[in-house]
């Protein structure tokens, strides 16, 4: 989730340093052109029939909430281009990785939380009520289809709204949590200046060591470990295999696949487009750059997202 520290423990040598290094190459991958352009009236043509005729699965990324003040990964602004995510072996196995992580978190994650569901996230939620798709599938943590109230999601990274223990496995709400951290830090948000530009996807923001020092850390109410994580899948982690389920289910329902907002950079999400091409479904993608399933899609309409989808729902 967020930056990597140059002290890290995970040497060569660590348990998890094999898999910390695979998860660096996800997050170093880059998604380049790879396929002509299409021309956009055939595009959006193609993406209008499948929602008529093939009922999608909706595959989200970051760049589907853009327009509610969250930055993407990959786009070109973003947050890639000024940290590199933390990998879940950093966090599980450095505790000054984790305190850092929890530090910028206190700061950055209450901006998430203040943001709401945009245009695009009403209009796929509209989708998945009148049986337009199959299902949404989300690789997204910032709840905003949740909150748009789209039926049947799949949050397939899980969720910033709760914490888990590492320890005892206990849940604690994010909203109960962060109240317990600004008791145990007072003053502390009155104080830090930050610049909202610079949170990232995943709820925190850059902050200097000094105010790192600064910040406290409270434990799990039922053990009282401080190996706390919010409950997403990280850089390196495997998603949990109910999510896998609910997704699988959904793509069996589907007769295509649209990928809207994202550059299908991680395995998780472009494995759905591997699956249509092998069932013969058709690949369709919506999204303001390059994706990995460029050259597997039939359909490819690089546009803003929140427009093109206007257009689509005037059509539908």
């Amino acid at each position: 989730m967020t930056d990597g520290f140059p002290g890290t423990t995970l040497l060569p040598g660590h348990p998890a340093a094999n898999g910390h290094r695979a998860a660096l190459r996800s997050i170093a991958r880059i998604v380049e052109d790879a396929a002509p352009p299409q021309d956009p009236a055939i595009a959006r043509a193609g993406i209008l029939d499948l929602l008529r005729e093939h009922r999608p699965l909706v595959i989200t990324g970051a760049g589907i909430s853009t327009d509610s003040g969250i930055p993407d990964y990959r786009g070109p602004q973003g947050s890639l281009r000024r940290h590199r995510p933390m990998t879940y072996q950093e966090f599980r196995h450095d505790d000054g990785a984790r305190h850092r992580y929890w530090a910028r978190s206190f700061v950055g994650w209450r901006q998430m939380d203040a943001a709401f569901p945009n245009p695009a996230h009403h209009i796929l939620a509209g989708w998945q009520r009148a049986g337009n798709l199959a299902g949404v599938v989300t690789q997204n943590v910032d709840g905003l289809h949740a909150a748009a109230g789209t039926p049947g999601l799949v949050a397939l990274h899980g969720d910033l709204d709760r914490v888990s223990c590492l320890n005892c496995g206990a849940l604690e709400d994010r909203r109960s949590f962060d109240a317990r951290l600004v008791e145990a830090n007072p003053g502390y948000l009155e104080a830090v200046q930050v610049d909202p530009l610079m949170v990232n996807p995943d709820g925190d923001v850059t902050l200097g060591q000094e105010w790192v020092d600064r910040f406290h850390l409270v434990g799990c109410l039922v053990c009282g470990s401080v190996e706390l994580k919010p409950d997403v899948v990280y850089f390196g982690e495997s998603v949990p295999a109910e999510r896998k389920a609910a997704a699988r289910q959904a793509f069996e329902r589907a007769g295509s696949v649209l990928a809207i907002g994202t550059s299908l950079a991680v395995m998780s999400g472009f494995k759905f487009v591997l699956d249509a091409e092998k069932a013969g479904k058709p690949v369709a993608v919506l999204n303001g750059g390059p994706t990995r399933a460029d050259t597997k899609a039939a359909f490819r309409w690089r546009t803003r997202l929140a427009p093109a989808l206007e257009w689509l729902d005037a059509l539908l």
